[in-house]
């Protein structure tokens, strides 16, 4: 009995066995360096609120756990692209799309969140060029419109 896994027709390509575009790799850091900074943001108002003395502890609690649920978006998308996951690249970009309004709202404010916004936006921009590039695309496995044939 051998322990080699054998590939039929029905069964997807290992994803082990394509190569990672760099282009796909630099998307997934990137990803999961913004996933990083909601998860550090969220346990950081998480504590403040239990631990701190905010004004409004219960709003500093929830905001917190809310991060820290969000962070997991990214967190997961940058994992599935790591792992040339199809279904990585939508949660991928929703995360960009969604990043992309809250630097808006940092470069507004007069204060040293403007760099932070100025880092996020070049972030976003940066993420989503990489994912919609046709090299990560095609690593992905995603055909692009007009790709499918029609069966009959």
């Amino acid at each position: 009995m051998s322990t080699e896994r054998k590939s039929t027709p029905e069964a997807p390509e290992a994803a082990g066995s394509r190569p990672r575009p760099a282009r796909l790799t630099a998307a997934a850091a990137l990803t999961a360096l913004e996933g990083l900074a909601l998860l550090g943001g969220g346990v950081y108002m998480l504590v403040m609120g239990l631990a701190g003395s905010p004004d409004n502890p219960r709003q500093a609690e929830t905001g917190g756990i809310t991060l820290i649920v969000l962070a997991l978006l990214p967190l997961l998308a940058a994992r599935g692209l790591l792992r040339l996951r199809r279904w990585s690249r939508g949660p991928a970009i929703i995360t960009q799309i969604m990043a992309l309004p809250v630097a808006w709202q940092l470069l507004q404010a007069d204060s040293a969140a403007i760099p932070a916004g100025i880092l996020l936006a070049v972030v976003a921009v940066a993420s989503l060029v990489l994912l919609v590039n046709p090299t990560t695309t095609e690593a992905l496995g995603i055909q692009g419109p007009g790709s499918v044939q029609n069966q009959k």
